[in-house]
């Protein structure tokens, strides 16, 4: 019954920009810290950003740090991801996660995914 549904990932040329959302069902959405994680072809599955279930704390990956903002809208039950001034390297499908109270960073430790989305940077 839990669901989580991404959408806004394509294709972008280098330095260009990109919102990635997520909308949750099924779950008390303010309960749950949300995640971001990406993994391109031959690596393995990396933390990009996480916000908590409060309204203070996130944390972001250092290669992504001054690009990406994660939010979220408790109203909405959706957490975002801007993606901006993005790089070849940023090439990955993009997935969410959910975690009930709590927001870590490792892949494992999260209770529920989605579906990932595409997120291609051309150079």
């Amino acid at each position: 019954q839990v669901q989580l549904v991404e959408s806004g990932g394509g294709l972008v040329q280098a330095g260009g920009s990109l919102r990635l959302s997520c909308a949750a069902s099924g779950l008390t959405f303010s309960n749950y810290g949300m995640g971001w994680f990406r993994q391109a072809p031959g690596k393995e599955r990396e933390f990009v950003a996480a916000v908590v279930w409060t309204v203070g704390r996130t944390n972001y990956a250092d290669s992504v740090k001054g690009r990406f903002t994660i939010s979220r809208d408790n109203a909405k039950n959706t957490v975002y991801l801007q993606m901006n001034s993005l790089k070849p390297e940023d090439t990955a499908v993009y997935y969410c996660a959910a975690k009930l109270y709590g927001a870590p960073i490792l892949a494992a430790s999260y209770d529920y995914w989605g579906q990932g989305t595409q997120v291609t940077v051309s150079s």
